[in-house]
């Protein structure tokens, strides 16, 4: 069933149409490449965080605390971009299946 959405997804995706579709497509590009950005800022993050812990010096250790709080703050927003990516796509999803199955009154 993934699969079957998923092809329907790039279907839609490469369609060309009026319904702004090209937006919801550039949001969620620009949200996935926002996610990218803290998650490579996360990898640099914990290899400073080990090599401080490696080196066993007392600066560097007294260093991995605001480290380590910057990680968790950037964790909080990656979920927090996740969310709203998800709010998106299905706000998007269903404004397009209204589209194409108008209620009949």
């Amino acid at each position: 069933m993934a699969n079957n959405t998923n092809k329907k997804l790039k279907h839609h995706r490469n369609q060309d149409s009026d319904d702004g579709n090209p937006e919801v497509w550039a949001t969620i590009d620009k949200s996935f490449k926002q996610v990218q950005s803290v998650l490579d800022r996360n990898r640099m993050l914990i290899q400073q965080v080990n090599e401080n812990h490696q080196s066993k010096i007392q600066d560097n250790m007294v260093k991995n605390v605001a480290l380590i709080q910057e990680l968790n703050a950037n964790i909080s927003k990656v979920v927090s971009l996740y969310s709203d990516l998800s709010s998106n796509f299905s706000t998007a999803f269903q404004q397009q299946h209204s589209n194409e199955h108008p209620k009949e009154g």
